[in-house]
């Protein structure tokens, strides 16, 4: 609308036009908290997938470090019934 438009309105009209815009106006800020809530929660499982994923790879490191202590103690085991078969056959 230009100027001139807005001049020949009536004070009623006036008002009704900022009536408008100030629902407009609420309406887009509950839309920008709703987005900024989504957008919250977001950031919240990001951080979250970023510790699991953290953990994910200590966990790992856990896994790796009891198969390589449960192999060692394998091969200590065999090595050992080895040893005693040998002395035995001696």
């Amino acid at each position: 609308m230009t100027d001139r438009e807005l001049k020949r309105l009536s004070r009623m009209e006036l008002l009704g036009l900022l009536i408008e815009q100030m629902k407009e106006n609420e309406r887009l800020q509950e839309r920008i908290d709703t987005l900024e809530k989504q957008l919250e929660e977001r950031r919240i499982i990001i951080d979250e997938s970023g510790s699991l994923a953290e953990a994910s790879l200590r966990l790992s490191g856990i896994f790796e470090a009891a198969d390589k202590a449960a192999r060692e103690y394998l091969y200590n085991i065999k090595h050992s019934s080895t040893q005693k078969y040998n002395k035995e056959d001696n």
